[in-house]
């Protein structure tokens, strides 16, 4: 919690593309975010080969004003 009561703010991402594609997102954002949950990986409908998951994040407390 904040010092307000308040949680602090965070956001719902979407990841969409094969897997390699959305693991080097991942470690990219985690340089910069605090991620609270990521939910399993959701294969396209075929013939596709995308995948998605889905994040909760907030900044990280260095970067937040």
């Amino acid at each position: 919690m904040t010092p307000t009561g308040r949680k602090a703010p965070s956001m719902r991402l979407r990841l969409h593309g094969t897997r390699s594609e959305i693991a080097a997102t991942l470690a990219a954002l985690a340089r910069v975010l605090d991620i609270h949950h990521i939910s399993r990986t959701y294969p396209d409908r075929p013939p596709s080969t995308l995948h998605r998951i889905y994040l909760e994040v907030a900044l990280k407390k260095e970067t937040r004003q």
